[in-house]
């Protein structure tokens, strides 16, 4: 009997030590043994729970019914606890939760039936778990192919994207090269230099002919992202691919054709070139293209591949029925697939010519001239059986239009003009012509002594259709734009594409008071709701307005006055237009001023930084203040941040004026902390820009390290446009930022770009809840669930969460009841100065 007792001395002192936390509890379901792990998990002590029943410590939902649960177990003996393993929520003494991985044991002990439950601490792990779904999640969304490589290039993650693009699945291409996979023709020297500007951190960018599953080939736009560790060694790559076969297309075909035309090179040769470069993107086909001549005879234009034999047999042949697939073609004037020659009756006559040659099926499609006659065909011969695939229809719809166009170049030079001065995309007059044709309508308005009014378009939001769909959606969108545009416009107005997602509509003899009427009209047309890469899209344009005579007297100072009222009218707004006024003039006028004396100000120190206090909503203490700077000056009196820092943006000042601030703020940090002021951290808002700035981090620890100052004593916001910022600068400055213990925060979350998978790239450690998100809390239901998100957010990720511009108590409760953990605004106090700031401290009953 001592030594079974001394045995059960041991157990239980084993169960204490244990690093798992170990519960045991008796028949009438009451603890009565609680390890010190257990006691550190759950946060009570053993005194708290020692003879309590144990519902104390089960998760809150299943607490009313627990002992029915473990009594059941007990009486039926049917088991549906024990020996299993679950995550379950810990919900702690202090309010906390964290997780744990429970398994549970039944003994039976001197007449009574014991359980114990081992529980390990899973916080980290679940946590970790739950971000990588949500990130598969957001990854899975896309249309884009995903792939990730580990640090020997290999693929360890593929996305659904990449599935539907390439048509592999995730367990065909894990352990595979991306590279040998999808470029197999991209030479040694281009992989090696790939590979070295990622092995330097530095992203690489290409569009490359990638092969899929099919065999079949498309373009790609290609970016390949570099993972470091902290000694700065390749871990990962993430790629982002995305099919831009279409328009790459469309532009390798017409550089391809173009640039033999200006060259001024023979009808024969440029077919060549075509038939080359066809096989070249598509190596199964054989292409091949045929004229008509005006005997309705075919003559071999060029066909590289194809045996001359053949050709000789094609050489004058009339077209018509049975004539194979080109001369059927011809004759019916639209396109003709024969998947099987050996059985096809079209072939009969020609049959034992070809077979021969191992071709097996062909394609063919009439080129017509611009009267509708066919004056040609292109042709596809495969030696294998088959229907054209959809990349081979894009090829026919690239290809076919040069070849008219070549055909008709000894006849009219109109084509040619079309891709010189057209826009290839829209179809609509390019920069060059709209000029010409602008000018033009310029001179006969002042021969005339009539009006012209000229209209500068912008496609509102333009890039985040590029961005979210695609830049295949851009396309369609830029080119329905354009239709809806063009419209019912009278013949002698001029509809151009200048650039990008800007157009230009200039109207002859348009009077003031039809313009408006005009401008609603073209509102109203491009407004409609239309499809685009699968999406419901609804456009709106922002418009800028300028009159000949009253607005200028050439067409350069018109289109740009006309282009600085857009910029009035987006300012306002989306779908708004606005008409250039001698006022408009002014404002550019004073901006000049505005800039030359903001960059005097930085350099002489007029402007100065007003606090503004954060506080800790448990504890009602001071959690830190933001640094905000102020100018006033003698002509233009107070001027608002939201006006000269953007001017500052644009007129390159902002690294400089980040500097300022920073070490401004931590002189000022020195100085209270000199006079016993107790202000935990202060915090600088800078630019992304700020950011491409190699130096930044040295400039930092320099100033702090002058002011004897610690890194945690100073916090950096930066904005969600940070999460779209391409410079290959911004992340290493940002993770030696944060490697130095200095502390990033995302200002105005919830209003820009916000993403799990870009956020969770950034070292940051706040996420500051924009403004416009607690203005409406006390009377929307939405505002309010989207701060409770905002926070939710922020604790998966670990984040202090500050909510700003609070300005009503009844938006610091509802706050607070949400449990966050900073305010920030009026409510608690507007921007001090730092004597102002002083005083606060003193008097304030929550410090």
């Amino acid at each position: 009997m001592p030594i079974a007792r001394n045995l059960s001395d041991i157990f239980i002192q084993t169960l204490e030590q244990a690093i798992d936390s170990v519960v045991v509890i008796d028949s009438q379901n009451c603890i009565v043994l609680f390890n010190a792990a257990a006691e550190k998990l759950w946060g009570y002590s053993r005194d708290e729970v020692i003879g309590e029943n144990v519902k104390i410590l089960v998760p809150l939902h299943i607490r009313t019914e627990h002992d029915s649960y473990i009594n059941a177990n007990r009486t039926t003996g049917i088991n549906k606890i024990v020996g299993t393993s679950r995550d379950v929520p810990i919900h702690r003494k202090d309010g906390g939760c964290r997780w744990g991985a429970m398994s549970i044991s039944k003994v039976e002990s001197e007449g009574q039936i014991l359980y114990t439950a081992f529980i390990k601490d899973v916080t980290q792990q679940y946590y970790e778990k739950e971000k990588l779904r949500l990130l598969s999640l957001v990854t899975d969304q896309t249309d884009s192919a995903i792939i990730i490589t580990d640090g020997q290039w290999k693929i360890i993650y593929v996305n659904a994207g990449f599935e539907k693009v390439f048509g592999y699945t995730a367990k065909e291409v894990e352990g595979l090269h991306p590279t040998a996979l999808l470029t197999p023709n991209l030479s040694q020297t281009s992989i090696a230099k790939v590979h070295e500007k990622l092995l330097n951190g530095l992203p690489a960018k290409s569009e490359e002919l990638t092969h899929v599953k099919s065999g079949e080939r498309i373009w790609s736009s290609i970016t390949v992202n570099p993972i470091l560790d902290d000694h700065n060694s390749l871990t990962h790559t993430v790629s982002i691919l995305s099919d831009i076969t279409g328009a790459k297309m469309h532009e390798v075909m017409q550089h391809c054709i173009l640039d033999a035309m200006a060259r001024e090179e023979p009808l024969e040769n440029l077919m060549e070139i075509a038939c080359r470069e066809i096989e070249r993107i598509a190596p199964e086909i054989i292409a091949a293209v045929l004229q008509v001549d005006d005997e309705n005879k075919l003559h071999p234009l060029a066909a590289p591949s194809l045996e001359q034999a053949y050709k000789n047999v094609l050489e004058g042949m009339p077209i018509g029925e049975c004539v194979g697939t080109s001369g059927t073609a011809a004759f019916r004037g639209e396109t003709v697939v024969v998947s099987d020659i050996e059985t096809d009756p079209l072939w009969m006559d020609l049959r034992a010519d070809i077979l021969p040659l191992g071709i097996k099926s062909c394609w063919a499609t009439p080129i017509k001239n611009s009267k509708g006659l066919c004056v040609g065909t292109l042709a596809f011969y495969y030696k294998e059986k088959r229907q054209p695939s959809a990349f081979h229809q894009r090829l026919v719809e690239a290809i076919v239009p040069l070849c008219t166009l070549a055909m008709e170049r000894e006849e009219s030079r109109q084509n040619i003009r079309q891709l010189a001065f057209y826009d290839s995309l829209t179809e609509l007059p390019n920069r060059s012509l709209l000029h010409a044709k602008a000018e033009h309508a310029l001179i006969e308005a002042k021969r005339s002594k009539t009006t012209l009014a000229v209209l500068f378009i912008d496609i509102d939001r333009f890039k985040q259709v590029n961005d979210s769909l695609g830049h295949p959606a851009g396309d369609a969108l830029l080119q329905q734009f354009a239709e809806r545009l063009s419209f019912q416009r009278r013949q002698t107005d001029i509809v151009g594409r200048l650039s990008g997602d800007e157009f230009v509509v200039v109207l002859p003899g348009c009077e003031v008071s039809n313009v408006t009427e005009i401008i609603e009209e073209i509102k109203l047309n491009i407004s409609q709701p239309c499809k685009i890469g699968g999406s419901t899209l609804s456009p709106s344009a922002s418009i800028g307005i300028s009159l000949y005579p009253q607005d200028g007297h050439d067409i350069g100072s018109l289109i740009h006055r006309a282009d600085m009222a857009m910029y009035q009218a987006k300012s306002t707004g989306r779908g708004r237009f606005s008409f250039f006024s001698h006022e408009l003039n002014q404002l550019a006028q004073e901006r000049q001023e505005l800039e030359n004396a903001l960059r005097e100000a930085i350099e002489n120190n007029e402007l100065k930084l007003h606090f503004q206090p954060q506080i800790s909503m448990s504890e009602g203490r001071l959690y830190g203040v933001e640094a905000l700077a102020r100018w006033e000056h003698p002509k233009f009196g107070t001027v608002s941040p939201a006006r000269f820092i953007p001017l500052a943006e644009e007129c390159g000042l902002i690294g400089v004026l980040g500097h300022w601030a920073i070490k401004e703020a931590c002189q000022q940090m020195a100085i209270w902390r000199r006079k016993g002021i107790n202000i935990p951290a202060i915090s600088v808002n800078l630019s992304p820009s700020n950011f491409h700035n190699l130096d930044l981090c040295g400039m930092i620890t320099q100033t702090l390290t002058q002011h004897n100052l610690q890194a945690s004593d100073l916090t950096l916001e930066l904005t969600e446009s940070v999460l779209l910022d391409t410079n290959p600068s911004t992340m290493k400055v940002l993770n030696e930022v944060h490697a130095q213990g200095i502390r990033l925060a995302m200002d105005d979350f919830g209003t820009g770009y916000s993403s799990l998978s870009y956020l969770r790239r950034l070292p940051i450690h706040e996420l500051k809840l924009d403004r416009s998100f607690v203005l409406d809390l006390e009377n929307d239901a939405t505002s309010r669930a989207l701060s409770d998100a905002v926070l939710r957010i922020g604790e998966s990720l670990q984040l202090k969460v500050v909510a700003e511009g609070v300005e009503e108590e009844g938006q610091y409760q509802i706050l607070k009841g949400q449990g966050y953990h900073v305010a920030q605004g009026y409510l608690l106090s507007k921007p001090l100065s730092s004597i102002d700031l002083e005083q606060w401290i003193q008097n304030a009953k929550t410090v």
